[in-house]
C-alpha cells in the first residue's frame, strides 16, 4: 500500500505553486491573525481595567490590577491555549484535520464577543467572567496551532513547504499590528469625544464612564476575522496525506486533490494487502524513531517562549524610558491606552513583522536548522549585551541604544526560533501522529510562556522590597533577570541540535512513512 500511496503524495510534492496554496495560506493565516489579536490585545487594556475597577480614592497613582488579578487576566488565555493545543492536536489525528478545523474558529468567535460582554457591575464579577471566557478563547486558539500547521504542511509541495507554513505563522505579526492600530483608532475617537483631565488634576474625572466601552470594543473586534474565514474553512477538503495514510483511502485522496490543485492525479486501486500494525505515541518504536525529535521540538519551543513572553515584561520600562509612555498620573485613562497601543504598534512594525517575513523569504533557502541556531545565538548575544552593562543603558543618553538592542532581540526571535519551532513539528512526524506531536510541542511552548510571563514578573522585581511594585515581593532585579534569559537562549541553541533539517525533503521521507516497515 505504501507504493500506491506515494503516487498521490508524490504528485503533491512536485505540484507547482498555485492559487489554491495561497488561498490555504489566507484561510489558515486569518486564524493566526485572530489568535495574535486576541492573545495580545489584553495587554493594551489591562492598565485601563485597573483604572476603572481598582480606583482608590486619594491614591497618588491610578488604580492597577492586583498581582493575582493581573496574573489571571493576562495568563488565563495561555492556560486555555495549552489545553487546546493538546486536545485539538489529538483530535486532529483521530477525526481528521478538516472536521475539527471550523470548531476552533467558532469557539474563538463566540468567546471574543463574550469576553467583551463580561457581565457584572463590580470588579470581582467582571474579572471572573472575563477570565472564564478568555480561557475558552485560548482553548480555541490552542487548537489552531496544530491544525493550521499540519494542514499547511500536508497541502504544500516539498520545495516551498517551509515558506507556506511560516507565512501562516507570520500572520501573527499582522494580528499584533492590527490590534495596536485598532486600539489607536478607537482611543483617538474616544479621546476626541470624551476628553478628560489627567489623573493628577482630577483622579475621578480622568476615567470617563465611556472608557468601560473602549476595552470591550477592542476585545470584541477579534471575532470579525474569525467570522470572515469560517465559511472557507468548511469548504476545504481533508488533506490528501490524512486521507491516504491515516484513513487509508487513496481514491478519495486523489479525487480531493484533483479538485483543488491543477494536478492530474490518477485514482489508484485500493490494495488488498493488510497494512502492518502502526506504532503509537507511547510505543518503543516511536521512542526509537522520533523520541529525540519530540524532545528537541518541545524543549526548544519551551525555552524560546520563556524568553519571548518575558520580554514583554520589560516593554513598559523601555517605553517609559524613551518617553513613549509618560508617568500614569500625567495622563487620563483613554490617553494611556493610546500611548500603550502606539508603542506596541511601533515595536511590531519595525521588528516583529519584518522578522517573520525574513523567515518566510529564506527558510527554504538556508533551512530551518540554520535559522533557529542563528536566532537563538543572536538572542543570547543581545540579551547579554543588555544585561551586563545594564546600568549604562539606564542613563538618559543611552536609552535609544537600549531600545534598538531590545528590538533586535524581537527581530531575531521571529527571524529565528519563534517561527521555526512552529514549522518543524509539522514536518518531521508521521501523518497519524503529526497533529498530536505538534500540539505537544506547542503546549510545551505555552508552558514556557507561563514561566516567562509570571515567573519573571516576580523575578524581575527590584531586590529592595520597598522599590518593588505594589503587592510583589523582592526579586533579583531586571539585570539579573536578563542574564537568566540569556542563559535560557543559550540552552535553546544547544537543544536545537536534537532537531533534524526537513528542507527539500518530503514529509514521508522525514517521518519514515515511505519505508516498508512502517
Amino acid at each position: 500500500m505504501a507504493k500506491e500511496q506515494l503516487k498521490v503524495l508524490n504528485a503533491l510534492d512536485v505540484a507547482k505553486t498555485q492559487c489554491y496554496h495561497f488561498t490555504a495560506i489566507i484561510i489558515a493565516g486569518m486564524g493566526f491573525f485572530t489568535d495574535a489579536y486576541d492573545l495580545f490585545c489584553i495587554s493594551l487594556v489591562t492598565k485601563l481595567l485597573g483604572r476603572i475597577y481598582y480606583h482608590v480614592d486619594g491614591a497618588a497613582k491610578p488604580g492597577t490590577l492586583p498581582p493575582n488579578v493581573s496574573a489571571a487576566v493576562n495568563g488565563v488565555a495561555l492556560c486555555g491555549t495549552l489545553a487546546g493545543q493538546l486536545f485539538f492536536g489529538w483530535l486532529g489525528d483521530k477525526m481528521g484535520r478538516k472536521k475539527v478545523y471550523g470548531l476552533t474558529l467558532m469557539l474563538m468567535f463566540f468567546c471574543s464577543i463574550a469576553s467583551g460582554l463580561s457581565f457584572g457591575h463590580n470588579a470581582k464579577a467582571v474579572m471572573s467572567t472575563l477570565c472564564f471566557f478568555r480561557f475558552w478563547l485560548g482553548f480555541g486558539i490552542g487548537g489552531d496551532y496544530p491544525l493550521s500547521a499540519t494542514i499547511m504542511s500536508e497541502y504544500a509541495n516539498k520545495n516551498t513547504r517551509g515558506a507556506f507554513i511560516a507565512a501562516v505563522f507570520a500572520m501573527q505579526g499582522f494580528g499584533i499590528l492590527g490590534g495596536g492600530i485598532f486600539a489607536i483608532i478607537m482611543s483617538s475617537i474616544f479621546q476626541a469625544e470624551f476628553g478628560a483631565p489627567t489623573y493628577e488634576v482630577d483622579p475621578v474625572a480622568s476615567t470617563v464612564p465611556q472608557a468601560d466601552y473602549l476595552w470591550r470594543i477592542i476585545l470584541m473586534v477579534g471575532a470579525l476575522p474569525a467570522a470572515l474565514t469560517y465559511y472557507w474553512r468548511l469548504k476545504m477538503p481533508e488533506t490528501a496525506r490524512y486521507t491516504a495514510l491515516v484513513a487509508k483511502n487513496t481514491k478519495q485522496a486523489a479525487s480531493d486533490m484533483s479538485k483543488v490543485l491543477q494536478v492530474d492525479i490518477e485514482a489508484e486501486q485500493q490494495s488488498n494487502e493488510q497494512p502492518r500494525a502502526d506504532f503509537g505515541l507511547f510505543s518503543k518504536e516511536f521512542a526509537r524513531r522520533h523520541g529525540l525529535h519530540l524532545l528537541g521540538t518541545s524543549s526548544t519551543w519551551f525555552l524560546l517562549d520563556i524568553a519571548f513572553y518575558s520580554q514583554n515584561l520589560f516593554q513598559k520600562d523601555i517605553f517609559s524610558a524613551v518617553g513613549w509612555i509618560p508617568p500614569a498620573k500625567t495622563m487620563n485613562a483613554i490617553e494611556e491606552v493610546f500611548r500603550i497601543a502606539r508603542a506596541q504598534t511601533l515595536i511590531a512594525l519595525w521588528s516583529t513583522v519584518p522578522g517573520y517575513w525574513f523567515t518566510v523569504a529564506l527558510i527554504d533557502r538556508i533551512g530551518r536548522f540554520a535559522i533557529q541556531l542563528m536566532g537563538f545565538f543572536f538572542m543570547t548575544v543581545f540579551m547579554f549585551a543588555l544585561a551586563f552593562p545594564y546600568n549604562h543603558w539606564t542613563h538618559k543618553d543611552n536609552r535609544i541604544g537600549f531600545v534598538v538592542m531590545y528590538s533586535l532581540t524581537f527581530f531575531f526571535a521571529n527571524f529565528g526560533p519563534n517561527a521555526t519551532t512552529f514549522v518543524v513539528p509539522a514536518e518531521i512526524f508521521p501523518a497519524r501522529l503529526r497533529s498530536t506531536c505538534h500540539g505537544i510541542s506547542a503546549a510545551s511552548g505555552k508552558l514556557g510562556a507561563m514561566v516567562g510571563a509570571f515567573g519573571f514578573l516576580y523575578l524581575a522585581q527590584n531586590q529592595d522590597k520597598a522599590k518593588a511594585d505594589a503587592g510583589y515581593p523582592a526579586g533579583i532585579g531586571v539585570k539579573n533577570s536578563l542574564i537568566v534569559l540569556g542563559v535560557i537562549n543559550l540552552l535553546g541553541f544547544l537543544f536545537t541540535f536534537l532537531v533534524p533539517e526537513p528542507k527539500g525533503k518530503s514529509l514521508e521521507e522525514m517521518s519514515g512513512e515511505n519505508e516498508g516497515d512502517n
